[in-house]
């Protein structure tokens, strides 16, 4: 019976190699500056961004909806 130790040792060198490699090919692109451009395109920065704004604002306006229909009688659980 094969030791379950060796599948390990085996696997772990194999990835160990691996990520060698791509670290490796990695600092040639940095240090010939021939990387990929991996930035975020505009359209789906502008997405999200408005995306965040609009949820930032529907909570708020459900919180002040919230407080209004309480009439203030969130003081003394507020500590006020």
């Amino acid at each position: 019976m094969k030791s379950p130790l060796l599948y390990a040792q085996a696997a772990l060198t194999v990835t160990a190699g691996a990520l060698r490699s791509r670290l490796g090919t990695l600092w040639q692109d940095v240090k010939d500056g021939s990387g990929d451009d991996r930035g975020d395109s505009p359209i789906s920065t502008v997405v999200i961004i408005v995306a965040a704004v609009a949820g930032a604002l529907l909570i708020a306006g459900g919180l002040a909806a919230a407080y209004g229909r309480a009439n203030g009688k969130l003081s003394g659980i507020l500590g006020g």
